[in-house]
């Protein structure tokens, strides 16, 4: 969802059908958002079967695993890796927050912002992106997802510098079954249950994450083992114990990113194919047994969903050696900043119209046409504009430090 890297692999550093999955990913995230404010009949008929939103970011979040290892592995260092990844998130993340909370500041306020009572937790919760495992509420609902990518890659440096990256099958199909045994049994918000329990935590994991980067980044073997072990403890234990939604569902998303690396790593020959391929096709088995474990009811939308999301991605893997039509090719390229944007453009559209079940279908697929195509000329223009700079300036600082 976040990220436009490729693997080493790719011709002009990008993979088409990468980019392909990403466009269709953030048009069904935008779909989904749209129902509330634009169609919400069709979420009456669709809802229970099919969850769009979780559709999309779990194709986002496969896409992410297959190819974040294989960039920090290409820079071959940490430094070089976290500098492209803060200047790849955070311009544009900030951009849109600054945005966001102009538009609250206006009266409307889809945001949910906790700057009122709990200033110090809301703000330095969103400075880590952690703030979905932190129990801070987000200031844009997509942002949950930054959390777990933010969680994704300190697991990622941990395991690189404890030689372990190459486990990543192992470690997809770790997380599944403890999602299925376990996930049902292990709390959520343990640590941040209230708000001096919020900000006691919220400095907790600012120090412990910063002194393990802090570590990992340092010329001293022993720093760089202890920086690596801080940074895998304190993230295990938030997805373990402290995420906003359940515990098995925090780690079945850490569980299907790293099949994504699997799949990555069986494709280009590290690791053996048939095993990794046992190892990670297990986890969209465990994804689903997790999910019917663990619910009281069975969660049709949820199996629908998780089989949606494997075989869409497993169709893009088989259609690798394709030409991807230009459109889908700059969609995935826009795809962050569509991802971004959407929610307050939607938020606009929603102060429009009080009762859309009430407005003439013709006026609101009108009405939605505009608002996709007001979306991406902005999409288009913050990827111009912020995106594209700040990789630059990443790209320079970086060999600056090499």
């Amino acid at each position: 969802m976040t990220n436009i890297d490729a693997p080493p692999q790719a011709v002009g550093n990008r993979l088409g059908w990468l980019d392909a999955l990403r466009g269709v990913a953030a048009l069904v995230v935008v779909y989904e958002h749209a129902l509330n404010p634009l169609y919400p009949e069709l979420r009456e008929v669709t809802g229970p079967w099919f969850d769009a939103g979780m559709y999309g970011v779990m194709v986002f979040f496969l896409v992410s695993g297959y190819v974040i290892p294989a960039s920090l592995e290409r820079h071959g260092s940490v430094s070089g890796f976290w500098i492209g990844r803060v200047f790849r998130l955070y311009p544009l993340w900030a951009v849109v927050v600054t945005a966001a909370l102009l538009l609250a500041a206006t009266g409307i306020d889809p945001l949910h912002i906790w700057l009122t009572d709990r200033p110090a937790s809301a703000v330095l919760g969103h400075l880590t992106m952690l703030q979905d495992l932190l129990n801070v509420p987000n200031v844009l609902n997509v942002l949950w997802t930054l959390s777990y990518e933010m969680a994704f890659y300190l697991l990622v440096t941990a395991l690189y510098l404890a030689r372990a990256h190459l486990r990543s099958a192992e470690i997809a199909c770790g997380f599944g079954v403890v999602a299925v045994a376990a996930g049902g049994v292990l709390p959520s918000v343990l640590l941040s249950r209230g708000a001096d329990a919020t900000l006691a935590t919220t400095l907790a994991v600012i120090a412990l994450a910063g002194g393990g980067l802090a570590g990992v980044l340092s010329s001293r073997a022993l720093l760089r083992r202890a920086g690596a072990a801080a940074l895998g403890l304190v993230t295990l234990g938030l997805l373990a114990v402290n995420g906003r939604i359940p515990a098995w569902q925090s780690l079945i998303i850490l569980a299907t990113m790293f099949a994504g690396t699997a799949l990555y790593r069986a494709r280009s020959g590290e690791i053996d194919r048939s095993r990794a391929l046992a190892l990670a096709g297990s986890v969209p088995v465990a994804a689903v047994a997790a999910g019917i474990w663990h619910s009281q009811d069975f969660p049709w939308a949820w199996v629908i969903t998780v089989v949606a999301a494997w075989a869409t991605f497993a169709a893009g893997m088989l259609l690798a050696g394709r030409r991807v039509p230009a459109v889908w090719a700059w969609l995935g390229m826009v795809s962050y900043s569509v991802y971004l944007l959407h929610p307050i453009l939607l938020e606009i559209v929603d102060g429009l119209l009080a009762d859309p079940a009430a407005v003439a279908w013709p006026y609101r697929v009108g009405l939605g046409v505009v608002t996709l195509a007001v979306l991406l000329g902005c999409a288009a223009g913050t990827y111009r504009l912020v995106e594209v700079p700040a990789r630059r300036a990443g790209r320079r600082l970086a060999a600056r430090g090499r």
